[in-house]
């Protein structure tokens, strides 16, 4: 089995990092579903780590990456959960998953990282790079002769982004036009449970 649903049926729930094939029926998490021991219960610390493990999974952090986000929205007047979550999805990679230009979180780290994408205007290779509204994303002008680029614009003509997201999918362009809005996304973890973890 692929690491990657490994780590699925680790925290028993599906976190969509293998793209198009978590949708397929072809998904190991649906073709072998775990039993449930009988009388078994789950402790509220059990649930933190659990959802603390989707999380980092789900993001591609490091302890010490998530508990740095929880601490920046800690310091924040809004709801820390909302905050955390919105720093989490305004990260460079998450939005470039969300455009649609990649078709797993796992390889929109990777694009990032290799220098194909520009923020406003500018070479970025930071994954974690916290965007802000009216940041314009854009491909590189070299990487969209890649083989991997060479059929985007047909792909994302499927895709509608959220609403904080403006997409121009004729010339391959992106604007964060506002904070992400998380209840949309139906993301699969509770935000207020990391939450308690650390406080």
């Amino acid at each position: 089995m692929d690491s990657n649903c490994k780590k699925c049926r680790t925290v028993g729930e599906k976190l969509f990092l293998k793209g198009d094939k978590c949708f397929s029926p072809s998904c190991p998490l649906l073709k072998k579903k775990e039993k449930r021991r009988k009388g078994q219960k789950t402790t509220s610390f059990k649930k933190q780590i659990i959802e603390k493990r989707k999380i980092k999974i789900y993001y591609g952090l490091s302890e010490r990456q998530l508990r740095r986000f929880y601490e920046i929205a800690l310091k924040k007047k809004e709801s820390t959960p909302e905050v955390l979550a919105q720093l989490l999805e305004s990260r460079l990679d998450s939005i470039i998953f969300r455009l649609g230009f990649a078709t797993s979180k796992k390889m929109a780290r990777q694009l990032v990282s290799h220098g194909h994408f520009l923020l406003n205007g500018r070479r970025c290779d930071i994954p974690s790079r916290i965007l802000k509204p009216n940041d314009i994303i854009s491909i590189r002008q070299k990487s969209l002769k890649l083989k991997i680029f060479k059929d985007l614009k047909e792909n994302i003509e499927k895709i509608t982004p959220p609403s904080y997201l403006e997409l121009d999918k004729e010339n391959l362009t992106a604007k964060l036009i506002k904070l992400p809005e998380v209840k949309e996304l139906n993301l699969p973890f509770d935000f207020r449970i990391i939450i308690e973890a650390y406080a």
